[in-house]
């Protein structure tokens, strides 16, 4: 089965390909020539992934999915959230985002935070959507250089390193987005 997967961010792409395995052959936006600017201007992950997945479809007419993940500190009123890669400002810095969360945070116990993933899968015009759900906590400092977005800081539950020290195949078993995607493969699965 091909699959267009709605990204121009070829660290996802890659973290995908890894989880989906050799059964479903994901292409990216350049595979199919699309170099449009995909709109996310909702507020909720749920919207802005349908929104990227719908725009692909309508346009190329072809299966593919969407996703939207966002960053959710307890004591910071779930922010970023929506808003987490363009947290510092437009120009998505990863680095500059990390320093405002570390910022906000500072003299603040308490450190929850959760990352969520929402896919939208589009087949035959038909939506599905799955969530994954990963807890953790923000670390005080940047820890490990693996990964990307906000990993260095984020240390998920049960683990005493952030997700940018570990190795790509254990964050793939317990990752927001592994889990968002081991449930739109078992759905692939079911209808292949």
């Amino acid at each position: 089965m091909k699959l267009v997967f709605a990204t121009n961010n070829l660290n996802k792409l890659k973290e995908l390909q890894h989880i989906l395995g050799e059964d479903i052959e994901l292409l990216s936006l350049s595979d199919i020539n699309c170099t449009d600017e995909i709109p996310e201007d909702y507020e909720t992950l749920e919207e802005n992934a349908n929104q990227k997945a719908k725009h692909i479809f309508d346009k190329y007419n072809v299966n593919c999915f969407a996703d939207d993940t966002g960053l959710e500190i307890e004591a910071l009123n779930n922010e970023p959230g929506v808003y987490s890669a363009r947290y510092a400002g437009i120009d998505k810095d990863a680095k500059g985002n990390m320093k405002k969360v570390l910022a906000n945070l500072k003299g603040i116990e308490n450190r929850k935070a959760r990352f969520r993933t929402v896919i939208s899968l589009l087949i035959d015009g038909k939506e599905t959507q799955f969530e994954g759900i990963v807890k953790g906590n923000i670390l005080e400092k940047e820890r490990g250089i693996d990964g990307f977005g906000y990993d260095p800081i984020f240390e998920p539950e049960g683990y005493d390193v952030s997700f940018a020290e570990m190795e790509m195949s254990e964050k793939n078993k317990i990752s927001h987005r592994a889990l968002a995607v081991q449930k739109l493969v078992a759905h692939l699965n079911k209808i292949k």
